[in-house]
């Protein structure tokens, strides 16, 4: 289980989050955005596995960040500047992210 970062900060267009072993990741926010996994964003399966993901449309406000929570102690939950709040981005999605995985 990952543990909840050190620092979290948004710089600029970026997402900076220092990790409790002092590793830093830097996210761009757009790339973020891009990759929430929420339900709307990503898909939903049906019960036969099937994912059903509607159209993401974007504006010049979706990739802003305006309100950043941690959530639990296990999770990021930003509210885009186009009022977009419902993706939860968990410490070891994050770490994924991180690594080049979506």
């Amino acid at each position: 289980m990952s543990q909840q970062p050190q620092t979290i900060q948004v710089i600029g267009q970026e997402l900076a989050v220092i990790w409790p072993e002092g590793r830093e990741s830097y996210y761009p926010l757009e790339k973020l955005r891009r990759n929430c996994p929420c339900a709307v964003c990503a898909g939903e399966a049906d019960l036969t596995g099937q994912v059903f993901k509607p159209p993401t449309h974007y504006n010049e406000k979706s990739f802003f960040i305006s309100k950043l929570d941690v959530v639990g102690g296990y999770a990021l939950q930003p509210q885009w500047g186009d009022g977009h709040d419902s993706g939860l981005y968990t410490w070891q999605y994050l770490r994924r992210l991180a690594e080049g995985a979506s």
